[in-house]
């Protein structure tokens, strides 16, 4: 199907009858999972590079900054039920799309003169208790930009069960979740155009125009696919008005009653469990693979941001072999299992490429690296499928949501801080220029610990249990929320 078809007899509260969404618009709702990818590479990638290598800035402070923005991630509960409530700008879920995408990029332009300032400083006074204001801001500044993204991501995902029905909804997921990692690769190319001419550049001050310029151009262009995704979609295709009549609302949830629902249950607990571990394990490298690339492998800004290409590539293709192929032939559990697996050989290797200094060597583990996230990432989303109570979906998917932005976030602070334990163990933070040498068994713990949690990863999710959590998931769940009323 390639058009949008009216459905049944189905009728919102104008007696009209409400068209199934087509092909065509899911993938424009997918344009706005590309410009999120394109923001994620920007914060994680370039600004996380400048301010550890370029800036000097220690790796778990800036991890830490950057990573403030993840424990924001509370607010989407709060965001969700406005927008279930509070129409903004004559839409229940289009209005804090728009807003908060304006204000993702309002707010990443300040951070980076945040981050100018606070190099600036480092840069006259050397570390010390005087660049604390600096950082200070800098995690405020990123705490807003969390709250953006929380009231643009929160109401579109909203948006895309306002939209779908039963036929609809994997393929709305599955486009979602690939425009997501081509973003990413978009991403790679919107930075590598705008950064080109500085191949072999290192002062600040030189970086500072053309990093400012791209923090203006790219959020333009993600701001642009959020209207053009949008506009439109929830006037024709929304279901809330005849869902809320119909059937029971969830905006009473609260993440109280989320939190019980996840204690509730002994294999929900579990699976939490692995969903955390894996989620730590799987990102934990994201604040130090760029500069991986850049202190031991001696690779510009733009050749370290091209990484996340290579990352993302291997996790669409992942993605896209999984679903088709993998799944159906080794079952859900396994294809986790064989991905985590996968996932642990692929980071031993990347530690080890550093031995060989050689940057293509690098970009085909993280390619390989990619590909074995997008297998085990897709196993872990049709197996969390399995273990959603369908009368509480949006309760356990919402948690889910909040449950990944913070391992998101301690993930960050996690990989920073193993690098600065790392550097301190061997002394190297304590040498003014450290060698690639000195540095590699920094790195290297990075990895290997991520490695050691794939393993954790797998020894939970042999204990999930589907049809034990099938048989009392929903007694569980329904103790749970009527605790909450007595």
């Amino acid at each position: 199907m390639t058009t949008d078809t009216p459905v049944g007899a189905t009728a919102s509260s104008n007696s009209q009858p409400v068209p199934r969404i087509g092909l065509f618009t899911m993938f424009r709702l997918g344009a706005f999972n590309m410009g999120l990818g394109i923001m994620s590479l920007l914060t994680l990638g370039v600004l996380n590079r400048v301010m550890i290598d370029e800036l000097r800035v220690p790796a778990l402070v800036a991890a830490s900054a950057i990573a403030v923005h993840q424990f924001m991630a509370p607010a989407r509960i709060w965001f969700g039920q406005m927008s279930d409530a509070r129409p903004l700008l004559g839409h229940h879920r289009s209005g804090y799309i728009w807003l908060g995408i304006g204000g993702m990029w309002a707010t990443a332009f300040i951070a980076v003169q945040v981050m100018w300032q606070l190099g600036e400083h480092i840069s006259d006074f050397g570390w010390g208790v005087g660049a604390y204001p600096w950082v200070g801001l800098l995690g405020l500044v990123f705490a807003l930009y969390g709250l953006a993204l929380s009231s643009t991501s929160t109401p579109f995902t909203a948006l895309l069960v306002d939209v779908s029905d039963e036929k609809t909804k994997s393929q709305i997921v599955g486009i979602g979740w690939s425009m997501l990692m081509l973003g990413i690769v978009a991403g790679v190319g919107i930075i590598g155009k705008v950064l080109g001419p500085l191949e072999g550049v290192s002062s600040v001050v030189e970086l500072r125009e053309p990093i400012n310029r791209l923090f203006i151009v790219a959020p333009a262009i993600v701001c642009g696919l959020a209207v053009v995704s949008t506009l439109g979609v929830e006037k024709r295709y929304s279901r809330l008005q005849q869902r809320s009549t119909a059937s029971t609302r969830e905006d009473s949830v609260t993440l109280k009653q989320a939190l019980k629902v996840l204690t509730a249950s002994r294999q929900t607990g579990i699976f939490f469990c692995f969903l955390l571990v894996l989620s730590l394990s799987l990102f934990a490298q994201d604040t130090v693979l760029e500069p991986y690339g850049g202190q031991i492998f001696g690779m510009t800004i733009r050749q370290t941001t091209s990484l996340n290409g290579f990352f993302g590539g291997g996790t669409l293709l992942g993605i896209i072999g999984t679903s088709l192929i993998l799944v159906p032939i080794m079952g859900k559990k396994r294809t986790v299992k064989v991905g985590c697996m996968a996932a642990a050989v692929c980071l031993v290797l990347l530690a080890v490429a550093g031995i060989t200094a050689d940057p293509m060597m690098l970009r085909m583990m993280v390619g390989l690296f990619g590909l074995a996230a997008g297998l085990l990432t897709t196993g872990s989303i049709i197996l969390m499928i399995d273990l959603t109570a369908a009368e509480t979906a949006g309760t356990f998917i919402g948690a889910w949501g909040l449950a990944q932005a913070m391992a998101r976030g301690s993930a960050s602070v996690l990989g920073g801080g193993l690098l600065s334990l790392g550097k301190n163990l061997t002394g190297a933070a304590a040498v003014a220029e450290p060698t690639a040498e000195q540095l590699l068994p920094a790195y290297a713990l990075v990895f290997g610990t991520q490695a050691v949690g794939m393993l954790v990863a797998i020894a939970l999710v042999s204990r999930v249990d589907i049809q034990e959590f099938q048989m009392d998931a929903k007694k569980a769940i329904t103790a749970a929320l009527e605790s909450d009323l007595d």
